[in-house]
C-alpha cells in the first residue's frame, strides 16, 4: 500500500485554469471515483495552497500497489484531467513527495483495504 502526500507548483498565471480544473472534478464526482477504482486508489484528495506570490497543489493519497485504469468512463475523465494538468502544473519545478513519518490507518479499515486488493488480484487471475 502506498501513502503519498506530493507538492507541485501551478504555473504562473493558470489560477483561473485551475479553478476550471477543480471545478471538473466535483462536477463530474461520480466519474472520477469509477477512475479511482481501477487504478485501486482508496483515497485521493487534492489541496491548494499559496506561499509568496505562487500557488501549489498538493496530492494526497493512499493506494494499492497495483492500480490500472479500467473503464472508458475513466479513461475519458483521466484524458481531460492530464489535459488541464499538462496546462497547469509547472514542469520547471520538481515534485516534492513529502516524508511519511506516521501512517495511522485504523486496523479494520487497513484490512477492508488490503482485502479489496487482494479480491481485484483473485478476479483478474
Amino acid at each position: 500500500m502506498q501513502v503519498e502526500l506530493t507538492k507541485f507548483r501551478i504555473k504562473q498565471g493558470k489560477s483561473e485554469l485551475v479553478d476550471e480544473w477543480m471545478e471538473f472534478l466535483n462536477d463530474n464526482m461520480q466519474d472520477a471515483l469509477l477512475s479511482l477504482d481501477g487504478e485501486k486508489m482508496f483515497v485521493e484528495t487534492i489541496m491548494r495552497d499559496t506561499v509568496g506570490d505562487r500557488e501549489y497543489l498538493y496530492w494526497y493519497s493512499i493506494q494499492a500497489d497495483d492500480g490500472d485504469t479500467n473503464t472508458e468512463v475513466a479513461e475519458c475523465i483521466d484524458r481531460r484531467h492530464v489535459s488541464y494538468w499538462n496546462r497547469c502544473i509547472d514542469k520547471a519545478y520538481r515534485p516534492r513527495n513529502l516524508q511519511n513519518e506516521v501512517v495511522m490507518i485504523p486496523k479494520r479499515i487497513k484490512s477492508y483495504m488490503q482485502h479489496l486488493e487482494n479480491e481485484d488480484k483473485a478476479a483478474t487471475v
